[in-house]
């Protein structure tokens, strides 16, 4: 049978649990555990009331009643006094620990860019910027590409305007109209142009830039890609010093232990010219996917410049000679990633682009 000392039992283990209620939400549930309609504590012994005797019962009820609104005032009082401590509205709690910042990444090509440029600007080349949009002379000609040389068909060119005169009579123009032609350049060979035809040698330069073509998307080919093309002038400049620079870049670029190979090859602006194989950097030149089964792939083309493109820019062939070599980054950064498609660095996909390293 109930008493006045259940009564006062429930208020001491009350005020036990109040004091260590240090949250809003703890009050709540305070509040339900002892108010609740159906199973609190106090509404429970509400219920036995009929249990009391008779003669206790007055007592009792009042007992009651007065503990009851001893813990409404004792939570509202504790709801009250956390509310007062709640930082307004926007406050930032400086006790809280602090939430790391999301870092970004470098685009996987603009890593490779930079990784070339810091190869070759330490080996004391210049890196040259300059127009996307080309002339006929500065992107063709000049390299030893006239009118109706084939090479041109490789290029697949995209023009932005041609004269009237070219429109009409397309390669049979005259070479006026066709140096007045304006369009997107094919490569940054022209950059190399523009450099000799305001520098005498000494040159020692590279090219890297966007570069535009007739091609269609997809696995192997983009109309916009970037690449690298490099220049060395001078007195006595030859196949060696070729060689040596593009097979200590190799190796720098990919690994110590990789395996150079050069294939003739052929390019209107450089004679001799070569094809560059390198040992696959996956199976180390045994046969794998990767090279087709072949143990090397290709990665760039290169030669000793064409002496028609001395004569283009005002130099003597008989006096210095040089040598040439370009490659694209996005092929270079496909080898280097293990990649297969290169539509993957222009979609945009962050799970793809956050895998590579900062």
């Amino acid at each position: 049978m109930p008493d006045i000392k259940d009564i006062d039992s429930l208020w001491q283990t009350f005020s036990a649990d109040l004091a260590g209620a240090s949250t809003e939400r703890a009050v709540a549930a305070l509040r339900d555990r002892y108010l609740g309609r159906k199973q609190g504590s106090l509404t429970l012994l509400f219920q036995q009331i009929s249990h009391v005797a008779p003669e206790a019962r007055k007592a009792f009820g009042q007992r009651l009643n007065e503990v009851k609104q001893r813990i409404e005032t004792a939570l509202a009082g504790q709801t009250a006094a956390l509310a007062a401590t709640r930082p307004p509205a926007g406050a930032v709690d400086i006790t809280l620990p602090g939430r790391r910042p999301v870092i970004g990444h470098r685009h996987p090509l603009a890593a490779m860019r930079e990784r070339i440029e810091g190869i070759f600007s330490r080996w004391g080349y210049a890196i040259l910027d300059g127009p996307e949009t080309e002339d006929d002379w500065h992107c063709f000609e000049a390299l030893n590409m006239p009118p109706e040389h084939p090479a041109r068909d490789m290029q697949d060119t995209l023009y932005l305007e041609q004269p009237l005169e070219r429109r009409l009579w397309g390669a049979g123009a005259s070479p006026g109209a066709i140096d007045r032609a304006t369009l997107l350049r094919t490569h940054t060979s022209s950059m190399q142009i523009r450099y000799m035809e305001t520098h005498e040698p000494p040159v020692r330069i590279i090219a890297p830039g966007r570069v535009y073509r007739r091609d269609n998307l997809d696995v192997t080919h983009t109309p916009m890609f970037q690449q690298v093309e490099g220049l060395v002038v001078g007195e006595g400049v030859s196949m060696a010093d070729l060689k040596g620079t593009l097979v200590s870049f190799l190796r720098e670029l990919f690994s110590p232990q990789t395996t150079v190979v050069f294939r003739p090859s052929f390019f209107p602006y450089t004679e001799p010219s070569a094809d560059i194989f390198m040992s696959c950097f996956v199976c180390g030149g045994s046969g794998c996917g990767m090279c087709k089964r072949t143990g090397f792939i290709e990665v760039l083309g290169c030669g000793m410049v064409h002496p028609a493109v001395f004569k283009a820019v005002g130099y003597d062939p008989d006096r210095i000679t040089g040598f040439a070599f370009g490659m694209g980054i996005e092929r270079l950064a496909l080898l280097r990633h293990g990649v297969d498609d290169i539509r993957a660095f222009y979609d945009n996909d962050l799970r793809f682009l956050e895998q590579f390293p900062l």
